[in-house]
């Protein structure tokens, strides 16, 4: 079986940098994908229920931030961006594939359960948190934020915590 080459971590390492600098520097605003998910939200609840729409704070104060539609914000066009990118990077590396991975002891059922639970937990934090990993800690510490600090601490700490107890399924 041919060996998967992936990108030297620490040039991924400075190229993020480099592209989260870049960023900051011409909109103002550091990386984040809640952004956009919320941008698609309100897109969708406008030509669903405009009258719901305008009456509720959430969807005013998030629409009040976009000239026209919500769809427009420049967050959509990163994490379709991102999307783009990730199919590129697994074409040119031959690592494109629809494949489900799951450990010995687990079963595809618990991995699709898991990683939707997963999913939902994490959408539910970032708007509890006011924004996503990438957003939060990412960009937080990119301008030395203590939140941002903080924030990258809980998330790698919660992550070691959470792989102790479930490595039964992956090992």
């Amino acid at each position: 079986m041919e060996e998967k080459k992936y990108m030297n971590p620490y040039l991924a390492g400075v190229l993020l940098g480099l592209l989260l600098i870049a960023t900051i520097y011409i909109t103002g605003r550091g990386l984040g994908a809640s952004g956009a998910v919320k941008s698609f939200t309100v897109g969708i609840m406008e030509t669903v229920a405009p009258e719901h729409t305008s009456n509720q704070t959430f969807y005013k104060e998030y629409s009040g931030d976009h000239a026209g539609s919500p769809l427009m914000n420049w967050l959509v066009f990163e994490v379709v961006g991102v999307f783009i990118g990730a199919f590129l990077s697994g074409l040119i590396s031959n690592r494109l594939n629809l494949k489900l991975e799951y450990g010995p002891r687990s079963k595809p059922k618990i991995r699709i359960v898991g990683a939707l639970l997963g999913g939902l937990l994490f959408g539910f934090g970032a708007q509890l948190g006011r924004g996503c990993t990438s957003g939060s800690a990412l960009s937080g510490m990119a301008v030395l934020s203590t939140g941002g600090l903080i924030t990258m601490m809980a998330i790698f700490g919660g992550a070691y915590l959470f792989a102790y107890f479930f490595r039964k399924f992956w090992i």
